[in-house]
Order: structure tokens, then C-alpha cells, then sequence
């Protein structure tokens, strides 16, 4: 049911590729705003396919997208790579959905300065991406989304190729964001402890073809800590994730 307060409704949407696959079948889906939710899912399952018919970087081959964006709302993409341009310095990067609007470097500074400092960029501005490490491209991969001010952050798979203890600092970054601006997000992982983490909701699907097989509510309060990872209710919530990969 599509109210006043929802951002997505994906309402029995498939699609399928012109070589005949089908990548997803009967998807339904409600995002209402300020959700935090994360699809999980083996590889093939359609995760990233959902996220780009949501960014409208496709069209679904039957069913319905619904955007409940109002005036002046954004939507944001994160993808799985940084790609950042390499000829260009952190402030460059962050500058480019800016600069394709036709806004100048001098009047972005200030936009790119509160975006850099929200995932703790600062002191990098000149720096080239040979020179960064993994996790410090990310951040500027955020920042260049964050820098549009969006209200639905959309995430692809961010932070798959980071170590743990960089994904984990990046988690609980995102997540401060997310509490403090109250975003609408949809995030896609394989990773199954990170999707609890992260979510108030966690869409589990399946393959062959790609379908939704459970919502799994993660009813924990925030700010969450370390201390909700080393949790019982953690776990339990993990284990529940785990068991409907398996049907």
C-alpha cells in the first residue's frame, strides 16, 4: 500500500534480459522514508538489478516502480567500485555531479567541504587517488554522492572489497549518517552480519529466478554500538538471515 510516507513501492516487477534470462520475478517491495534496508542474496539473485530499476538506470520488463520523491528530494548512487577519475584530486572527484550541473569549483567549495568532512576527508583535498587507500577512495566515492544533499542513498555493494576492520569503521560511519540525517537507504551486501548491522529491514533473496523469499525486521534501537555485534540479539537476527538463504 502506497501512503504519503513511502519513498519506493516495487509492485510485482520482473525482468527480463534480451538473451532470455530472467533476472527477477514477482518483486514486491515497500521502502518507506527513513528506512535503512539491505538486500542480501547469493550472487545472480538480482540485488543489483533492483537497486538500478530503483535509480531508474533500467526498466522493468513487467510490474511497477513507484518513486514517492517529493520536490526538491535527490537519490544518490554508491556503486561497488570508487571510480574515481585518476587525473583528478579528492576535491576534483567530489566535485564532478556538481560540475555536471553546471556549478563552478569556487561556488561548490563549501558544499564539498560539508560533504568531505561528514566521512572525514579533511586534510585530503589535494590528494590524487594513486595515493589513497582503499577505504579513504570510498569515502570520497560517499562524499561525491553526499555532496548533492540526497534524501535516498542508494548503495551497491560499497564496501565489499575492504578489509574488515575498514568495512566495520565504514559501517558505523554510514550509519551515524544515516541517523543523524534520516536518509531513505537501500543498500545491497552478501554480507549478512553487515546487512543486521546496518538495517531496520533485511529483504532476503533467491536465484533462478531472482525473487524475495523474506523480510527480516532487525527491531533494535539506536544509536547502535560494538557492543549490539558482540550481542545474543545479534546473533539470533544473524541466524534467522542465514536460514532463509537456505530455502
Amino acid at each position: 500500500m502506497i501512503t504519503p510516507e513511502t519513498a519506493i513501492a516495487l509492485h510485482q516487477v520482473g525482468k527480463v534480459y534480451r538473451n532470455g534470462t530472467v533476472a527477477l520475478e514477482g518483486i514486491d517491495l515497500t521502502v518507506q522514508r527513513g528506512d535503512f534496508v539491505s538486500l542480501v542474496g547469493p550472487s545472480g539473485c538480482g540485488k543489483s538489478t533492483v537497486l538500478k530499476l530503483i535509480a531508474g538506470l533500467g526498466t522493468p520488463t513487467q510490474g511497477e516502480v513507484h518513486w514517492g520523491l517529493a520536490q526538491g528530494d535527490r537519490l544518490a548512487f554508491v556503486f561497488q567500485e570508487a571510480a574515481l577519475m585518476p587525473w583528478a584530486n579528492v576535491v576534483e572527484n567530489i566535485h564532478l555531479p556538481l560540475k555536471l550541473k553546471g556549478e563552478s569549483l569556487r561556488s561548490s567549495r563549501a558544499a564539498i567541504q560539508s560533504a568531505m568532512n561528514l566521512v572525514n576527508l579533511q586534510g585530503n583535498e589535494q590528494a590524487y587517488p594513486r595515493q589513497l587507500s582503499g577505504g579513504m577512495k570510498m569515502r570520497v566515492s560517499i562524499a561525491r554522492a553526499l555532496v548533492t544533499q540526497p534524501n535516498l542513498l542508494l548503495m551497491d555493494e560499497p564496501f565489499g572489497a575492504l578489509d574488515e576492520m575498514t568495512r566495520s569503521r565504514l559501517n558505523s560511519d554510514v550509519l551515524q549518517l544515516w541517523e543523524r540525517y534520516h536518509w531513505t537507504v537501500v543498500f545491497v551486501t552478501h554480507n549478512i552480519y553487515e546487512a543486521v548491522y546496518l538495517s531496520n529491514r533485511v529483504v532476503v533473496m533467491a536465484a533462478q529466478p531472482g525473487r524475495i523469499v523474506a523480510e527480516v525486521t532487525i527491531d533494535e534501537t539506536h544509536p547502535r554500538t560494538d557492543a549490539f555485534r558482540t550481542s545474543p540479539d545479534f546473533n539470533h537476527y544473524c541466524r534467522t538471515v542465514l536460514e532463509h538463504l537456505k530455502t
